[in-house]
């Protein structure tokens, strides 16, 4: 199994080291185009936006492609996407060529996921979904930090070079090892809503949207929260990230999704509001982002997993809609925290993100009230 879902990691860890690398460069980049930070910091914004609306449209129209070419596609698209943006000379080129970067994302990351359900049994499905997201994580923990250094040392264009780099290694791993894999998907984009009528995949995709609203409103601006060095913060809250990540597919097969993203809710949001503290000394910051990263991508598999069991019979749309609330959550974070930046200093955006985590911790305690056991969770997640 592992060797089939490896190329899908590094796919997405590509994708994640593109996306979130940004936050790392936001002087050097708002330095180069002339514009403010909080305006740099707009490029996440915006491939996130691109990112939750392409997601549905994309995958209505590809929907009769076998899953091994969606992801060769996707991995191609996303490569020029990044390309484009290395060699664009203007902030309003810049966020043009972001679009196209998101349009690869958005076909990549949720087929790459419906492709391991497809590849597992459900009692290991939890784990098989927590290594494919893992390169999401593991970007934070290495592509990020090594794209911030690179990007302060030679400029942030070549940290975009690193990142086409990246892409086009998970486009090869994907063509070397990646089965062909047929999912039976609707090709009619009503039928993609469809799942949003049912009230339990609603509350999975608000949860996803406020979980990476929090979180992402501090993290975007990371580098406006911390008088410490800001690569050794990063390094941290990756590390954490891709133990969190691992450590939550584990438990999550365990103990059920609910408990693990309740857990993960309660204690993120608790590290928000610590901040301050963790910006007191460089080790007490690094401690703190190590757990925060740990405790906050625990949710990330769990969240899979609840999606799955909200519509088994339909995987691969409500990933791409749990996908599709993730990065509208980060358009969020991004436009709200800018916004809480701007107006308010450091201090806006941490109650902003302390705020908003409390928030997704109130509403899931409201909506998400299993009755069944992890056993008979798993058992509902079988492949139709």
């Amino acid at each position: 199994m592992s060797s089939r879902l490896y190329p899908l990691a590094v796919g997405n860890f590509a994708i994640g080291t593109g996306m979130f690398v940004t936050a790392g460069l936001l002087p050097p980049i708002s330095a180069d185009l002339g514009v403010s930070q909080s305006a740099a910091g707009q490029l996440m914004t915006v491939f996130a936006l691109s990112y939750a609306v392409l997601s549905p449209l994309l995958a209505a129209l590809t929907a009769r492609l076998s899953r091994r070419q969606l992801l060769l596609l996707a991995m191609g698209v996303f490569v020029a996407g990044n390309v484009l943006t290395a060699l664009a000379p203007t902030y309003p080129l810049v966020l043009a060529t972001r679009v196209i970067a998101a349009a690869g994302a958005a076909m990549f990351t949720p087929t790459a996921s419906g492709v391991a359900n497809a590849l597992t049994t459900p009692e290991r499905r939890g784990r098989a979904l927590a290594l494919v997201m893992g390169g999401l994580s593991v970007s934070s923990a290495i592509g990020v930090p090594l794209g911030t250094l690179l990007g302060g040392a030679a400029g942030w264009r070549a940290t975009l070079w690193m990142v086409t780099g990246l892409g086009v290694i998970g486009f090869a791993g994907v063509a070397a090892l990646v089965p062909e894999v047929r999912v039976t998907v609707s090709g009619r984009l009503r039928e993609r809503f469809a799942p949003l009528g049912d009230r339990r995949v609603l509350a999975v995709l608000v949860t996803q949207l406020l979980v990476f609203a929090s979180g992402f409103s501090a993290y975007t601006y990371i580098g406006s929260l911390f008088d410490l060095p800001l690569t050794a913060v990063l390094w941290a809250w990756g590390i954490g990230g891709v133990v969190g990540n691992q450590l939550g597919g584990r438990l999550t097969d365990a103990y059920g999704p609910r408990r693990m993203i309740l857990i993960g809710l309660a204690v993120s949001t608790v590290f928000l509001a610590l901040i301050p503290v963790a910006n007191l000394a460089l080790p007490v910051a690094l401690v703190w982002a190590f757990f925060w990263g740990a405790i906050g991508w625990l949710v990330a598999p769990a969240q899979q997993f609840r999606t799955v069991a909200a519509v088994p019979d339909n995987v691969p749309i409500g990933l791409g809609l749990l996908s599709s609330a993730q990065y509208l959550g980060l358009f969020v974070a991004g436009l709200a925290g800018g916004a809480a930046l701007d107006w308010y200093g450091r201090a806006g955006v941490i109650t902003l993100a302390t705020a908003m985590g409390l928030a997704a911790l109130l509403f899931t305690l409201a909506t998400y009230r299993s009755r069944t056991t992890p056993a008979t969770e798993r058992e509902s997640v079988a492949v139709s």
